[in-house]
């Protein structure tokens, strides 16, 4: 047992103080065998966690789930100060020097007026500190690591500072439509890397038209897929009630009932709002 003095109330001093103990001699063999890339999955799930307790606006939920992930941020400083490559205390350094720089409104004499100032100079400051000089470098910086959709749309977003003709509200359906119907002609011709290919293109614009429309297209997704998920599960209480399987309706009856379905959803919805 290692010697702790119990408190009503903790520091982040305190977190890495704990972490510490965790991964010391005497600590716990769990945490003493993990590694920067063990913890990696950990780090995603607990993230999205944060994300789940933002999206149900559960204070308390967030509340926890803040501190699993503040729990990892530590546990990764701790694993680079044991390696002698960095401590927490570099990484506090180096985000209020980041803050600080990227707030010239704030911390120096540059005046700004509209949040869209604020961002064009975040946008121009962070090329500089990032030794960016070409707008390829900045579409490369977009890490490789995110979800797909989001990831999409944050590339067309810098593509369109770079080139404001790459994305407008006047090219932006025409690619979606473009896209649709080349998939529709790999489709027709069954080929298959052709059909992945246009496939790939067409959800790439759609990520591009959600930019335009001023949407975050992985939160629309997800708002559709929970949707899609509501109306399934009513749709199937329904064959239930009438002991029915849904495998036994037909392409017409599963149609008639979905769309049913779903009106009286998206009524429901409305009259909500």
């Amino acid at each position: 047992m290692i010697p702790y003095e119990i408190k009503e109330r903790y520091t982040v001093d305190d977190l890495a103080e704990v972490v510490t103990l965790l991964r010391s001699k005497e600590g716990c063999p769990w945490d003493k065998e993990q590694t920067h890339k063990s913890l990696r999955t950990d780090l995603i799930e607990e993230t999205y966690e944060v994300v789940e307790a933002i999206d149900q606006e559960n204070p308390e939920m967030l509340r926890e789930e803040l501190g699993d992930l503040l729990l990892q941020v530590v546990f990764h400083a701790q694993l680079a100060q044991e390696a002698q490559q960095f401590t927490l205390d570099d990484v506090c350094t180096d985000i209020c020097q980041k803050m600080i720089v990227r707030h010239p409104h704030v911390f120096s004499t540059t005046h700004v007026e509209t949040t869209e100032e604020v961002l064009q100079n975040w946008d121009e400051i962070k090329q500089q500190t990032k030794h960016q000089t070409t707008c390829t470098e900045t579409l490369e910086s977009v890490a490789k690591t995110l979800p797909a959709l989001m990831r999409a749309q944050k590339v067309c977003k810098r593509a369109a500072k770079g080139n404001h003709r790459f994305l407008s509200n006047e090219s932006a359906l025409a690619n979606v439509t473009e896209c649709k119907h080349t998939l529709e002609h790999a489709m027709h011709m069954e080929e298959k890397k052709a059909i992945a290919r246009a496939m790939g293109e067409l959800l790439f614009c759609c990520a591009g038209m959600a930019q335009v429309l001023g949407l975050q297209a992985e939160q629309v997704l997800t708002d559709t897929i929970n949707r899609f998920i509501d109306c399934f599960g009513q749709v199937e209480q329904q064959c239930l009630a009438k002991n029915r399987s849904m495998a036994s309706l037909s392409h017409g009856e599963w149609t008639a009932i979905w769309q049913r379905t779903s009106r009286k959803m998206e009524e429901e919805e409305n009259d909500e709002t």
